[in-house]
């Protein structure tokens, strides 16, 4: 395995999210928060983790942040795009996810960041409509729009270097294409206005083509088709995508591998959802809720392999509902019901109702995606960062590779990446030595 080294996290780091809705706004507000002292960056792995290092008998226990060089949060500067002219005070309020007493102890700071013009096209997200959105003859002429965005908030915030996280709504479903074989095709595409490229892509093209790593945090193609690789190569930039994994598919994560691991069978597994603010009343179009459920179902058969196990697996029934109920604001609820099958095939039933808060689950996955993908970026590693999984729905893999779903073993690989990073031996639990 090659050495890797990243360089200090001097200076200044700019996050950019397209999108300043219900997710970004508490990220950012939380952020600021922590900053402040007003609170703790609860799910952040970035800013609470820690690790093995060595043989357990070393003891050895440090914050990942002390192993590797994570950038500070006191050297973070926040901006994004949206189509709503509501600075991110004025956003947070509405999208009523933070306690307004807390939004009110950082006003100035949250009102200070204003949103840039958005790319934004209505057939794409047909739910959602606003006026502060940019203009262009062409995508490209969009694409080139927001690289200016990217350098003058660069400037402004006096940052050394810059990191995108797409927070913005799911489109509707487009599959891969021609038009993103290769760099060329999508540039040609660009500047053709191809309706296969959708403002997800043009804000991930942007990102790239400067060498802004970029991560999506939303099931659309974006960053995640032959073209974007390839240019992501060609300007050493880290990408990761897709989809943050935080309700519903994160249970599924943490049950199926155990279920798996004790040869339980799966008859079915339902799942529904309510959600009623922005993100459900988007996927309530069929043609959005396509692109979700596509990256929603595809967990399952992954991690139980039922081709490989098709007395335990083979006939399950899988199926997922995302239904837009406005009364339930931002406070999700996901309910599974698993029917499994054990000893002689005899059945037993899981029920499981996770009444969460979607966008808390959501905001330590953009901190902790901007703050590795920065890490990356300063350890030269380039294109697909798979090591990322842990925090997508849909991971993004090398061509010919599956995806890894189980959440254990994205953790690991995570874990051994930044012990890798940071110059200490990964971790095997080989067991050959006893004190290992």
């Amino acid at each position: 395995m090659a050495d890797v080294k990243a360089r200090p996290a001097t200076g200044k780091l700019g996050i950019l999210t397209p999108g300043l809705g219900a997710v970004a706004t508490t990220f950012i507000a939380g952020c600021i928060a922590v900053r402040k002292g007003l609170g703790q960056p609860i799910g952040a792995l970035t800013q609470m983790g820690t690790i093995r290092l060595g043989k357990r008998t070393e003891n050895r226990k440090p914050h990942i942040k002390d192993v590797v060089p994570i950038a500070d949060l006191n050297d973070v500067a926040f901006g994004g795009w949206d189509l709503f002219e509501d600075n991110v005070y004025e956003a947070a309020t509405n999208a009523q996810v933070l306690d307004q007493r807390l939004l009110d102890q950082i006003k100035d700071e949250l009102s200070a960041i204003k949103p840039m013009k958005a790319v934004f096209d209505k057939n794409y997200v047909k739910r959602l409509e606003g006026p502060n959105v940019k203009t262009g003859t062409t995508k490209m002429d969009l694409a080139e729009q927001l690289m200016e965005d990217i350098k003058r908030f660069k400037e402004v915030n006096n940052c050394d270097r810059v990191v995108m996280v797409w927070c913005g709504s799911t489109e509707i479903y487009i599959e891969e294409g021609d038009v993103h074989q290769t760099v060329a095709s999508l540039e040609e595409g660009l500047r053709n206005n191809d309706p296969d490229i959708a403002p997800s892509m043009i804000y991930a093209y942007a990102a790239v083509k400067m060498g802004v790593p970029y991560a999506n945090g939303a099931p659309n193609l974006s960053c995640d088709v032959p073209a974007m690789i390839e240019l992501a190569n060609q300007t050493n930039t880290p990408i990761a995508g897709k989809d943050f994994k935080t309700g519903q598919t994160l249970m599924k994560t943490i049950l199926a591998p155990g279920l798996k691991a004790r040869y339980l069978g799966i008859d079915g597994w339902f799942s529904t959802n309510i959600l009623g603010n922005r993100d459900g009343e988007v996927l309530d179009d069929p043609d959005n809720f396509k692109t979700k459920e596509v990256s929603k179902l595809g967990v399952l058969e992954q991690i139980l392999e039922p081709d490989l196990h098709k007395e335990l697996y083979g006939d399950m029934y899988h199926k997922v509902r995302i239904n837009y109920y406005p009364p339930r604001g931002d406070n999700k609820e996901g309910w599974d019901n698993i029917d499994i099958k054990g000893w002689l095939g005899y059945p037993m039933q899981i029920k499981v109702d996770f009444l969460c808060r979607d966008s808390i689950l959501a905001a330590p996955l953009v901190l902790d995606l901007a703050l590795l993908l920065d890490l990356a970026k300063r350890a030269d590693m380039k294109g697909i960062q798979e090591w990322l999984s842990f925090y997508l729905k849909s991971p993004q893999t090398a061509k010919g590779l599956y995806p890894q779903h189980d959440l254990f073993k994205q953790f690991e690989k995570l874990k051994n990446t930044i012990r890798h990073i940071g110059g200490e031996d990964i971790i095997t639990h080989l067991g050959l030595d006893y004190y290992e």
